[in-house]
């Protein structure tokens, strides 16, 4: 028996039929993949330039991107890309207490973004704030740019419904692979399979048992191969050979 690609992959399940039905979040990570790229492509790009004056030196014009425009920009990102790491390490009530994190750092992402677009916020005093004006400088003219905004919000309803998707999957959703299982437990649980292959009938049981399996027995110090002792085993030899005995002095 060798230890193959296929068998690394197999579940502990006892006939590997739970893990088959079990499902990944695959649509969750495709849209947190985007999303993230959206965000960090959004925080570099400008969203406001401010023009001002001050009446001693020349006008000056400030380009403020979307990492200054809004700090965390660039971090919710990053936290994206990390949450991608987080839902495949994760399952059951903690997969979903990430989506629910997911949805609530996307909520506030899309906030500065809509305020530009629909502009609802004091986009001059904020845009004088971060371009450090003197206190005797002027704004003249405040021009925003829609893409970068527009690019933001959609980065943030990409991790919105990816988060939605993760707080609603069910409790028996895959990790991303068996064999980041605890080898304790995994052992444990292959040394409990095989003890019962061999105390159920041999027909039933044949060929439920995956390589993965076999040698996660072999680890705990199970042999896969030993065969239960059968009834015939309980039989008396010294008291049958000396019925024999007995029977030919007579």
């Amino acid at each position: 028996m060798t230890r193959s690609e296929s068998g690394d992959t197999d579940s502990a399940a006892p006939a590997g039929v739970e893990t088959q039905k079990r499902k990944y979040p695959v649509g969750a990570i495709v849209l947190l993949a985007p999303a993230a790229a959206a965000l960090w492509g959004s925080s570099r790009m400008t969203w406001v330039t401010v023009s001002s004056t001050d009446g001693l030196t020349e006008p000056r014009t400030d380009k403020l991107n979307g990492g200054v425009w809004f700090g965390a920009l660039t971090p919710l990102a990053l936290v994206l890309l990390a949450a991608i790491a987080a839902v495949l390490a994760t399952r059951g009530w903690l997969r979903r207490m990430v989506g629910v994190l997911i949805g609530l750092a996307a909520a506030v992402t899309a906030v500065p973004a809509f305020a530009l677009l629909t502009r609802s916020g004091a986009t001059a005093a904020r845009a004088a704030t971060l371009a450090e004006l003197p206190g005797r400088a002027t704004v003249t003219e405040v021009v925003t740019s829609q893409f970068p905004a527009v690019l933001s919000l959609v980065g943030a309803l990409a991790a919105f419904t990816a988060g939605v998707l993760l707080a609603r999957m069910p409790q028996d959703t895959a990790r991303l692979s068996g064999k980041y299982d605890n080898p304790v437990f995994r052992r444990a649980a292959a040394t409990e399979q095989v003890t019962r292959q061999r105390t159920d009938d041999a027909d039933a049981t044949s060929g439920q048992l995956s390589e993965r399996v076999l040698w996660d027995a072999l680890d705990a110090g199970t042999d896969p191969t030993e065969e239960a002792p059968g009834p015939d085993a309980a039989v008396d030899t010294p008291d049958h050979d000396q019925g024999k005995t007995g029977s030919g002095g007579a």
